[in-house]
């Protein structure tokens, strides 16, 4: 069933299951964030977040006046505003709210479906979409590939952290279940916008686990060649400002 929600633009992907931090400071995004705190307590407090094609979620207002539209700086070209967002995006519950005293928010938010942006409304102070659940699909053989995407990517986690610095008693522990492996190591890995946005659109598990055994395999080699890799916590997404 089509489930009309506020839609909040990242450069940055977000995943089933995972959990991102946001600072909201954009008057358009607070607004949006002061909508759903005035809901009644009992309601879903959820918005639908997706990526941006090209521009920055931040818009450019030259005029000290002119308050920053639902469509600028997305780099939307006029009378398609779809074409500026990718189309399949996952739907975020706030798991916890801090407003500071300028305005602004500091939010915790949990993925929890995806969804395909069918539509959106341009009138408001900021977007509204028509979102499309989409269904999670096993596909076939996602349990052997979720074994083999799970070494590897203990062994890409290794070199990206440094071999010599990382224990196996120091191991983090991984996920049996093939979905949310898949999710957690799309999270996880240090990979360009783009990449994250065509594995949360796979159809299924299986061509999702597919395509990060290609993807950790390739990363791993490639940071074979390089001298030194600083560590990084891997369990972590980037803290997006808004």
């Amino acid at each position: 069933m089509t489930e009309r929600l506020p839609i909040f633009p990242l450069n940055a992907v977000l995943y089933p299951g995972l959990v991102l931090p946001l600072h909201v400071f954009e008057e358009r995004y607070r607004r949006l964030v002061a909508d759903l705190l005035a809901e009644p307590e009992e309601a879903p407090r959820r918005f639908g977040v997706v990526a941006i094609k090209d521009g920055r979620e931040v818009a450019p207002v030259t005029e000290s006046d002119k308050p920053a539209g639902p469509l600028d700086g997305l780099g939307i070209p006029d009378g398609d505003p779809l074409q500026a967002l990718h189309q399949v995006g996952c739907v975020a519950d706030i798991a916890s709210v801090t407003p500071q005293p300028d305005g602004r928010y500091e939010l915790l938010i949990t993925g929890t479906t995806r969804f395909e942006l069918t539509a959106l409304e341009t009138g408001g102070p900021y977007l509204v979409g028509s979102c499309e659940p989409l269904a999670e699909r096993p596909g076939s053989g996602a349990g052997a590939l979720a074994a083999g995407v799970e070494r590897a990517f203990r062994a890409y986690q290794k070199r990206l952290a440094g071999a010599r610095q990382t224990s196996l008693s120091g191991e983090q522990e991984l996920p049996d279940d093939p979905q949310v492996l898949s999710y957690l190591v799309a999270a996880a890995s240090v990979l360009e916008v783009p990449v994250k946005q065509q594995l949360l659109a796979c159809p299924d598990n299986a061509t999702r686990l597919a395509a990060e055994l290609e993807l950790l395999r390739r990363e791993t080699a490639l940071l074979n060649w390089l001298p030194s890799v600083p560590a990084v916590e891997l369990t972590r997404q980037p803290f997006s400002r808004n």
